[in-house]
């Protein structure tokens, strides 16, 4: 392989030390100092998650509340807007040969190879867990009760998300009141739910049985760590921008003739450095894409929140978690939308 022979001349483990910081060639998790550490924490109806690489579709992932298993569900299918470039199987094979050439021209490591020959393997990259149809613990304890709620029907605008949209009953009640109050609204956000829980309850009755005439989502904080689970997967910014756009083509798939506000996921952290923040803008600027101005229209409202000269929060909109909004928070960000909302509703 061209590219291999004509690498610069240094000693082979640089090599493929290289390889593997860049996710091509695999060591044993025990070869790995650090491994398992370095996760950041989920944060109070914030990031939860889980192993760093999620099990493939119908694996057992873990325990959760209850003694009850959280079973990895089947891929959603991804816009190719937000998809992620994957090598083919004979890709994977052709890169393979390559790093078992260039081994084989130090004599030292390949006589270690020839005693440990799994010790480098080339694996594919990790099956993203954002975009699966997975039934999350959040997800279960409301599940019921959304689907109930989609069968009444007589719904015209749908909220979709995680505990940021959920808090419009509460820190946000009085502000919903005024702008959404005359409104059919159903409100089928929860608490620490991430976007494979969003998917799996879509799937799963509450995304049949009504036509609302537009939808207000925003989703995907949550996939930013691993919170207390051995289950979920600390997302990257390009795999939770694919579980975003895996819930649009679901919620596009069964309401069709419904408008979609997407909503940039909103900053996070005290400053602009924080690596939960950082994921989700890596995320916002992919998902921008699914703007179509037909179905989908993005919007990004978050710099409203944050002082220009510094990337922090503005006093008293958001809560002392710098995740949450307070109720100064929902003013803004139901005056940024409302407008927005009445055109897609007609």
């Amino acid at each position: 392989m061209k590219t291999v022979r004509s690498l610069p001349a240094r000693p082979l483990v640089q090599i493929l030390c290289a390889l593997t910081l860049a996710g091509v060639v695999g060591l044993p998790a025990a070869a790995q100092p650090g491994a398992a550490a370095g996760q950041p924490p989920g944060g109070r109806g914030g990031a939860r998650g889980g192993a760093p690489g999620a099990p493939g579709a119908g694996q057992r992932g873990g325990q959760r509340g209850g003694g009850q298993t959280i079973v990895i569900g089947p891929a959603a299918p991804v816009p190719a807007e937000v998809a992620i470039p994957r090598p083919t199987a004979a890709e994977i094979a052709q890169v393979a040969d390559a790093v078992k050439k260039l081994a084989a021209t130090d004599p030292a490591m390949k006589s270690l190879l020839g005693k440990y020959p799994d010790l480098i393997t080339v694996q594919p990259p990790r099956a993203n867990f954002a975009a699966t149809y997975t039934q999350t613990q959040q997800r279960s304890s409301r599940h019921e009760g959304f689907v109930a709620r989609a069968q009444q029907g007589d719904i015209d605008l749908l909220f979709h998300g995680d505990s940021i949209t959920d808090n419009w009953a509460s820190a946000g009640k009085a502000v919903f009141d005024q702008y959404f109050g005359g409104m059919k609204v159903a409100n089928f956000a929860i608490g620490g739910d991430r976007t494979e829980g969003l998917l799996w309850g879509l799937k799963n009755g509450e995304g049949q049985g009504f036509s609302p005439k537009a939808i207000m989502l925003m989703i995907g904080t949550n996939n930013t760590g691993t919170g207390n689970t051995t289950v979920y997967q600390a997302g990257t910014g390009p795999e939770i921008a694919e579980g975003v756009g895996a819930v649009v083509m679901e919620l596009r798939k069964d309401f069709p003739n419904a408008k979609i506000l997407l909503l940039a996921i909103f900053p996070r952290g005290p400053d602009p450095t924080d690596a939960y923040r950082k994921k989700n803008e890596a995320a916002n600027k992919i998902i921008a894409k699914l703007h179509d101005g037909q179905h989908v229209f993005f919007m990004d409202i978050g710099a409203k929140f944050l002082d220009p000269a510094t990337g922090t929060f503005l006093p008293g909109l958001f809560n002392g978690d710098n995740l949450h909004p307070a109720a100064a928070g929902y003013e803004i960000w139901a005056a940024a939308v409302k407008d927005k909302l009445a055109e897609l509703m007609k």
